[in-house]
């Protein structure tokens, strides 16, 4: 998750007055990589980074700085019974967030001990696996790590009052949709991929 270099690349570029498209112009590259970089689902390498610090008369410094603090990758699971939803969600999710480091669960217990090894960023959990409940996953992920974002995913909405008893940030209804995951992704401020717009 990029989002200092992102941040710190989108003021610049307002600040020369310059929209993505004129940016990309000058750097000899497609408005789309701007996009990427602005909505921090990729990085620049040290030449580019380089020669936007000439276009944006700025110290490569202070470009390169905001680089390295945003060289995180933002940490998703997935949990649900489904084969099948599981591998579809799986993609969803890859296209909105290319750049995340994203792993998928069948079993709660199988997240529950990779959580205890790896920081989880956010965690898409289905709230009825057989006799699991994604209740009870929730308040065992956010026991490991109380930052973990949980998103509760399902085809029954009358669950959705139980989910929000759980510290949970948010819901979806299956089946995921592009639309469904960028609009949440973006309220729970995550940088996601949607092509970009001319600024």
């Amino acid at each position: 998750m990029n989002t200092l270099f992102a941040e710190t690349l989108r003021k610049l570029r307002k600040e020369k007055g310059l929209s993505q498209s004129q940016l990309a112009s000058q750097m000899f590259v497609n408005k789309s990589t701007i996009a990427r970089w602005e909505n921090g689902i990729r990085l620049p390498d040290a030449a580019m980074i380089t020669r936007l610090s000439k276009i944006l008369e700025v110290d490569v410094g202070t470009l390169l700085s905001s680089a390295v603090e945003s060289d995180k990758s933002l940490n998703i699971i997935m949990v649900d019974d489904n084969k099948a939803i599981l591998s579809y969600s799986l993609l969803i999710l890859e296209e909105v967030v290319p750049n995340a480091a994203i792993v998928g669960f069948n079993w709660p217990q199988e997240a529950i001990e990779y959580a205890k090894a790896n920081r989880i960023d956010l965690a898409v959990l289905d709230i009825e696996m057989g006799t699991a409940s994604g209740l009870d996953l929730c308040r065992a992920l956010l026991e490991i790590n109380p930052c973990t974002k949980v998103v509760y995913l399902t085809a029954y909405p009358d669950y959705a009052l139980d989910a929000w008893g759980t510290d949970a940030c948010g819901f979806m209804v299956k089946p995921l949709t592009l639309e469904s995951v960028r609009r949440l992704l973006k309220k729970l401020g995550y940088p996601v991929f949607d092509g970009g717009t001319d600024e």
